[in-house]
């Protein structure tokens, strides 16, 4: 069987990588091809990942050429399509995705429908407010990143999976044992604009509970924009280096606020910072309360008050973050790893394209 993965973004792209590229070999070990078209490629991710201005040509191009390819009788056997065919245009075009009268699997671990229907302009949420209607209707099935995506599904897509945002535990291996002179950290990661909006006003905040313990933070890929701080450390994001940054971190964090965009967010970060063994403490914002279990594998943090005795706590007790640690890790080899979801993403997939042919 030969799949299209028509992707918002290339591999650049975290959710690209981990919705997708990650599954190419159970997806192969189960006889299928896959052939990957981005909307947007890595070029085009780098500028906005460097705050350079968007190029509207080279985006009008690449959707120009996903028109051309979606009219063009592809060879393929069914296309799982990332977030929706063509952003910002009407629910119209998204049509476009059944004309090869191939099956097609929408996939999206974000809020994206709130891009439309909380649009600050008002024609904006009356033309596109429903677009992704449009595209979930038009779907075979819909793989969700939690039970907020999943329930914005239902009433328009004849068949719902819910698909953690998962990780491979051969690359995200267990932090090192600490030793007594390692420095303590407190740890984020993720990109310039989840920094910017969740991490940068808890500053204050996290300097004094660090400078308490006399530890220091980590922001990984929060970007040249990001505020310095004598206490804080920015550090590139890489695929190669990811894993060994989390490492650093003796405890990881994934402050929120309480937004319909944030309760669509899939907790990727914690489950990166678990598989490591790593104590995390996070806003009961969305799925955040279903993986983090209280004063199990890590902290629920939502006044200040509970988030600096929380940080307290684990920065001071080596024991606790050790116990901590072990249980996140113990938790996402259960729940939210490659090696449990790669062959049930590939029996699904397979499933979909058969009752597409039968019907």
């Amino acid at each position: 069987m030969k799949i299209a993965m028509l992707t918002k973004y290339g591999d650049l792209a975290a959710s690209t990588r981990q919705r997708f590229g990650q599954y190419r070999p159970f997806l192969e070990e189960a006889g299928c091809t896959l052939l990957h078209r981005p909307l947007l490629d890595d070029h085009y991710l780098g500028r906005l990942y460097a705050d350079e201005p968007r190029d509207r040509w080279h985006v009008a191009r690449r959707y120009i050429e996903r028109i051309k390819w979606l009219t063009s009788s592809p060879d393929v056997d069914l296309i799982w399509l990332h977030c929706e065919a063509f952003p910002y245009l009407p629910g119209v075009a998204e049509r476009l995705v059944n004309v090869s009268g191939k099956p097609v699997v929408f996939d999206y671990d974000d809020a994206i429908f709130h891009n439309y229907d909380l649009h600050s302009n008002k024609l904006a949420r009356r033309f596109l407010g429903k677009k992704l209607h449009v595209t979930l209707a038009s779907a075979d099935a819909a793989f969700c990143g939690n039970a907020y995506l999943a329930d914005y599904a239902r009433p328009h897509c004849p068949r719902v999976e819910i698909i953690p945002t998962v990780v491979d535990l051969a690359v995200y291996t267990v932090r090192p044992e600490i030793t007594a002179g390692d420095a303590l950290t407190i740890g984020w990661i993720g990109t310039p604009s989840t920094y910017a909006e969740y991490v940068q006003p808890m500053m204050p905040l996290l300097a004094e509970a660090a400078q308490a313990a006399g530890a220091r933070i980590i922001a990984v890929g929060a970007g040249a924009s990001a505020t310095g701080h004598p206490l804080l450390d920015i550090l590139p994001w890489s695929e190669a280096s990811e894993v060994s940054n989390i490492h650093q971190m003796s405890i990881g964090i994934m402050p929120l606020d309480d937004t319909p965009w944030a309760r669509g967010k899939c907790g990727y970060k914690l489950i990166q910072y678990m598989a490591c063994g790593i104590p995390v403490i996070a806003s009961p914002v969305g799925v955040n309360a279903d993986i983090v279990e209280h004063g199990v594998n890590g902290f629920l943090a939502n006044t200040e008050a509970e988030w600096r005795e929380a940080i307290r706590m684990l920065l001071h007790d080596p024991e606790l973050r050790q116990r901590m640690g072990a249980a996140g890790r113990k938790k996402v080899e259960a729940q939210y790893s490659l090696q449990v979801w790669g062959p049930q993403v590939a029996d699904m997939l397979l499933d979909v394209a058969k009752g597409h042919s039968q019907q």
